[in-house]
């Protein structure tokens, strides 16, 4: 008998791609020659030679699934680093930043003016909103502050006199007590001071306040009438005194009390 030819199809199943493959093997003169009646009557070297066949079939196909699943996975040269075209030098030493210069709020005289005026009062020195001390005042014998008030009701004029040492000690007592728990501002004493009566008919009599180089200070404080100050003229007293002016009219008229004890006594109980 001729050489017979055998083909199969296998189908197999590959877990990685899970996909189909069809193996066909072919083989020549891989069986030999059987006579039908030799097939008949020995079917026992017959099923020997179908398992010898399939045990080869699944080698090979065991081989060839291998040879389908070897991967071989290369890389190339690592990519060098692209260049950044604006590199941050880091410097040896730390730098700290540069803090701005806070601009001086004192301004200076404008021209025509100068620092020194004629004393307005016999207590005010020849500077500006500034007052003698106490030592110098009652030595020379000015023991009365004197000053002039104006009534709402009646266009009627008041000159008030008050203390000088006793006045002062009021206040001084006053500030020394509550000067640790005022903040910095003034207190409510002080915003909304408590105003004369007019002996003509009976309305609010307030201080006279004319240009701001003529301020009477010192019979403001003995009254505690500082309050009855505008803001430009708080403002005017701290410019003067060099004293920072921004603020609410609370801070500048904390400041004005604490800049006039500080006139009169100026030996540092009232520093802050």
């Amino acid at each position: 008998m001729d050489s017979k030819r055998l083909e199969l199809s296998l189908s197999t199943h590959s877990s990685s791609s899970s996909r189909q493959e069809n193996l066909q093997l072919s083989y020549y003169n891989f069986l030999p020659s059987i006579d039908p009646q030799d097939q008949v009557s020995s079917p026992p070297s017959n099923c020997n030679s179908r398992k010898r066949l399939f045990s080869h079939i699944s080698s090979v196909e065991e081989e060839h699934h291998q040879e389908l699943l070897h991967l071989d996975l290369s890389l190339g040269p690592p990519c060098s680093p692209i260049p950044n075209p604006n590199p941050v030098v880091v410097p040896a030493y730390p730098i700290h930043p540069q803090r701005r210069s806070r601009t001086n709020s004192f301004q200076k005289l404008k021209r025509g003016k100068s620092e020194t005026i004629d004393a307005p009062y016999p207590w005010a020195t020849t500077r500006r909103a500034t007052v003698h001390n106490l030592n110098y005042l009652l030595s020379q014998n000015i023991l009365t502050i004197s000053g002039e008030v104006e009534c709402k009701g009646c266009p009627k004029k008041h000159t008030f006199e008050y203390n000088l040492v006793e006045k002062f000690n009021e206040i001084k007592d006053f500030v020394l007590a509550n000067m640790s728990t005022m903040n910095d501002r003034a207190s409510d004493s002080w915003m909304h001071p408590m105003l004369d009566n007019c002996k003509t008919c009976g309305s609010a009599m307030r201080p006279i306040v004319l240009k701001k180089r003529h301020v009477n200070w010192l019979f403001l404080l003995l009254g505690q009438k500082l309050g009855c100050c505008r803001l430009s003229e708080l403002k005017y007293f701290c410019k003067q005194t060099k004293n920072h002016r921004t603020g609410a009219k609370n801070r500048l008229l904390y400041l004005a009390y604490i800049g006039l004890c500080k006139q009169l006594c100026p030996d540092g109980r009232f520093d802050v």
